[in-house]
């Protein structure tokens, strides 16, 4: 089932001589349960794109549809509802609430949202994100590690129809980025969560199971990953 799809997707900033097109003439979409790596050199548009698909930029011109959709037909309101509810996101640094503990930052979307906390999914997330002696601590007394699967958890936390993962192991040594790969690659078997993960790293990319490769706001290639 298609969950995402994106249509002659434009973003320009600036005018005139000074116009640059950060996305240009765009579009692709997403099946149900996809794990997509999307690529690219500084600069080349791709986190301009994750961006618009996680209704943070409104785009110059084009189309998103998730699940059916039309995302940027919803006024502002509808459109904070959105992010909310339908996508979880995972940035480079973490920005997690520095005076709630790792609990209050993984449940924080379902609280801001006043639905009940699901307690059995929440444990079921603390232990595979092998979080359970840490459930009480604040974020600056956690790794940059142990703090990226706090964020993992919160965008999980709502079963998200997307997790929108910005460079998650940008920030993150060696073993805590292998770590983190595979609790992404872990949530989207287990879970069967969409993600689309940011990465400068063709390495890292071939953790998904697809690669669309974008340059100067153009997707130029778009590849499953051989098993």
């Amino acid at each position: 089932m298609e969950i995402l799809k994106v249509e002659h997707l434009c973003k320009n900033y600036g005018k005139g001589e000074a116009l640059v097109k950060a996305l240009d003439d765009v579009s692709f979409s997403v099946e149900d349960g996809e794990f997509v790596a999307i690529v690219g050199a500084s600069g080349s548009g791709k986190s301009t794109l994750l961006h618009i698909l996680g209704g943070v930029d409104r785009p110059t011109s084009g189309k998103v549809y998730v699940k059916g959709k039309d995302v940027y037909q919803l006024n502002e309101r509808d459109l904070a509802v959105f992010r909310r509810r339908e996508v979880g996101l995972v940035y480079q640094f973490y920005n997690l609430i520095p005076i709630l503990n790792v609990k209050e930052n993984m449940t924080l979307p379902i609280e801001l949202d006043k639905k009940k906390i699901d307690q059995a999914y929440l444990q079921e997330l603390i232990t595979t994100l092998g979080l359970e002696n840490r459930v009480d601590h604040l974020p600056n007394e956690l790794s940059g590690g142990q703090q990226q699967r706090v964020s993992i958890g919160r965008a999980l936390m709502n079963r998200p129809s997307l997790l929108l993962a910005d460079e998650p192991t940008g920030n993150l040594d060696s073993k805590a980025s292998r770590e983190i790969m595979e609790l992404l690659k872990l949530s989207n078997e287990k879970y069967h969560q969409t993600i689309i993960m940011i990465t400068h790293d063709h390495e890292l990319a071939l953790t998904a199971s697809r690669i669309i490769t974008i340059e100067d706001g153009r997707i130029i290639d778009d590849s499953k990953v051989s098993a």
